[in-house]
């Protein structure tokens, strides 16, 4: 694999171009060139790109590779540009003589100037000064789809105002306001989803849709769509938004007078005249009929008739199966019940946001921050990791949040996990009160001294294993292993972190299909949905990413197609370990097949003793104080220690239910909050 840089747009000058209202936009393309009979030409085969400023994107290093930057006052304007050879940056990168970016001012013509930072990386060097482990890269989450009928419904933001196809109201809200189908486009509330009557396929044409409505119903009412020119603002009735243009927006239905997009037309159900959200009322009220009668005949053949008669108030829950189908009958109280239901006394110890003081930013993710935290008066530190409640409604992470709360509270049971001591909630956040490891994270120590030796890489994968292994003994995938989420404690020993993507319940045949994790980590096999700590093993031996790519698409193809380089100093074991880790075939990967503790790579480890924690650790890290934190990055420690706050008008209108039960203490926290 070609050497590649990491350029950043750090700043620009307009010299003598028109001043603008808003900061230009800088454009990137790349060109290849290219042999033809007419000599050698350049060639753009890859999309042109527009980073941000202040952020970085990867150019390979290939012969005759050129950047052509174009400083834009929008995507169809250019202002001024200017065309440099990769291999010019990668020259002036060479020439510092300092580890850290060079800093290039690119002129431009007409006028103008564009600031590169510029970092060089040697992939298939055996050692050199430069590393690819240079920056943080953030999890993400394949987003959650609702089933309904055959739709595959996700959460969106609608960028135009939408209407929903359901109830035909309009979707209020900031972020994702409500759901839309990935087949049919069609656009719904959050709350409509149980009233979809209808089956999608995509498509109306003899569709599974209207096949159901048919068959149940006896609706088969196609619409009759003639082109109609709307005078006011029209919204599609299937997907919601504005019919565009001046003439002809749409179609219009001549019986029931549905409007929709052309493109829409073919994925409307034949409904025509049916109202879906009375039908579906309709629907609930005659299912709640016939549950009364179902359970009226229930109480008479259980001789329980005479139970439905009793004028005085008697508690009752009658628990049925019939059919595969629970029946809960309840009632009000007993008259003269001396024996009411014992109810739980309140909690008496609980923690809530003033107890605490916060100091310093430890870290970012893709989910929330974590703080340093001081317990008041109790000189107690602790990391909090803060979600904000709207973020995870809008994203549909409600689950992952309660899934990340159960597996940190099992984390106690084993010493290679991070500890949880608390979680509660204020009104707009979440909190994880958790274990503070002021050892970092073993990115902050590889970026620091360089790759690890072999026995410390060693006994860190050895922890980790015993660590994922309890994991796996309780059902528990975890999906995000990376050096990030690796913290050494102050005496050097592993915890691992951020349980966010864990899968519950994986026992036997059972597998975890969600395409989620951080870009450079993920497995092959999950890159074709099909169901890994090989690559974090070889970061931290290596020293670098064993797979690469200037975006995701050519980062995924690399971790699908490419055999990683392995450096001549890298030992028989190391390689060989790390090849089993490497194995496409999930079915023939080490630890699926074979015990990993029994490689030669381990011969070194006494899993009894490492279980125990009485193996001496080979690095312990300097920490001055309980609440010593220079072992985490200045990037985050340079940011005020703050909680941001959303919309008060989404905050109030956000559904509290939707957190219930996540609040706990754990009575090791207990003495120290006091009653």
């Amino acid at each position: 694999m070609a050497p590649f840089l990491r350029i950043a747009l750090n700043a620009y000058k307009m010299g003598d171009l028109p001043p603008l209202s808003e900061p230009p936009i800088c454009a990137i393309k790349m060109k290849e060139s290219v042999s033809t009979e007419r000599g050698k030409t350049l060639v753009q085969r890859k999309p042109t790109m527009f980073p941000p400023w202040q952020s970085t994107f990867d150019a390979h290093i290939y012969e005759g590779r050129v950047l052509e930057v174009i400083l834009m006052q929008n995507t169809e304007e250019p202002l001024a540009k200017a065309t440099l050879g990769v291999s010019v940056l990668a020259e002036s990168c060479k020439k510092s003589k300092t580890n850290c970016q060079p800093e290039v001012w690119v002129d431009l013509h007409p006028s103008g100037q564009v600031l590169f930072a510029v970092q060089f990386f040697l992939e298939d060097s055996d050692t050199g000064k430069f590393t690819t482990l240079n920056r943080r890269r953030g999890a993400f989450k394949q987003p959650k789809i609702h089933l309904m009928r055959n739709h595959q419904f996700t959460a969106t933001f609608f960028a135009q105002p939408t209407f929903c196809s359901v109830c035909k109201e309009f979707l209020w809200g900031f972020n994702k306001q409500g759901y839309k189908c990935k087949q049919c486009n069609a656009a719904i509330h959050k709350r409509c989803l149980e009233k979809i009557i209808g089956k999608c396929t995509g498509t109306a044409t003899n569709s599974r849709d209207t096949m159901f409505q048919k068959e149940r119903f006896k609706i088969d009412m196609p619409h009759r769509f003639k082109t109609h020119n709307y005078r006011s603002p029209t919204f599609c009735d299937h997907c919601g938004s504005l019919l565009w243009g001046l003439y002809k927006q749409g179609l219009k239905c001549d019986e029931c007078g549905m409007n929709v997009h052309t493109y829409c037309k073919e994925k409307v159900a034949n409904l025509c005249g049916v109202n879906q959200k009375l039908l579906a009322e309709a629907l609930s009220q005659v299912s709640q009929v016939c549950l009364t009668t179902q359970v009226l005949l229930m109480c008479i053949f259980l001789k329980q008739w005479p139970l439905l008669y009793k004028s005085a108030n008697r508690s009752i829950c009658v628990h049925f199966m019939l059919a595969n189908m629970y029946v809960y009958i309840a009632d009000e109280k007993v008259k003269g019940d001396t024996n009411p239901v014992p109810v739980a006394p309140p909690r008496s110890v609980h923690l809530t946001i003033n107890h605490l003081v916060f100091h310093k930013v430890l870290g970012k993710g893709s989910f929330g921050k974590v703080l340093l935290a001081e317990l008041k008066g109790k000189g107690q530190f602790f990391a909090v990791k803060v979600l904000k409640k709207d973020v995870v409604l809008m994203d549909d992470d409600v689950e992952c949040t309660m899934v990340e709360k159960r597996v940190l509270s099992l984390a106690w049971e084993n010493p290679f996990l991070t500890h949880l001591y608390s979680t509660f909630q204020s009104k707009e956040h979440l909190f994880f009160v958790m274990e503070y490891l002021n050892g970092g994270d073993l990115m902050f120590h590889i970026q620091d001294k360089g790759r690890f030796d072999v026995t410390r890489a060693t006994f860190y994968a050895a922890e980790i294993t015993v660590g994922l292994q309890f994991l796996h003994s309780k059902g528990i995938i975890y999906r995000d292993l990376k050096l990030d989420n690796v913290m050494l404690d102050k005496d050097g020993h592993i915890k691992i972190a951020d349980f966010g993507m864990c899968k519950e319940k994986v026992f036997g045949d059972v597998r975890a299909t969600t395409f989620c994790g951080t870009p450079d980590y993920i497995a092959p096999e999950v890159m074709v949905m099909r169901r890994n700590d090989s690559i974090l093993l070889g970061q931290k031996y290596t020293f670098s990413s064993p797979f690469q790519g200037d975006d995701e698409d050519e980062l995924f193809d690399s971790i699908r197609t490419d055999t990683p380089h392995y450096p001549r100093w890298i030992s028989k074991e190391s390689k060989s370990l790390i090849e089993l880790l490497f194995e496409r075939d999930p079915s023939r990967r080490l630890g699926v097949v074979g015990d990993i503790r029994t490689h030669p790579f381990f011969r070194t480890i006494n899993w009894s003793a490492l279980e125990k924690r009485e193996v001496e650790p080979p690095f312990k890290p300097k920490v001055k104080s309980p609440s010593d934190c220079s072992n985490f990055d200045r990037e985050f420690l340079n940011e005020k220690p703050r909680l941001s706050h959303g919309d008060k008008m989404l905050i109030d209108s956000m559904d509290q239910a939707a957190f219930a039960g996540f609040s706990f203490v754990n009575p090791k926290l207990e003495p120290l909050i006091g009653k």
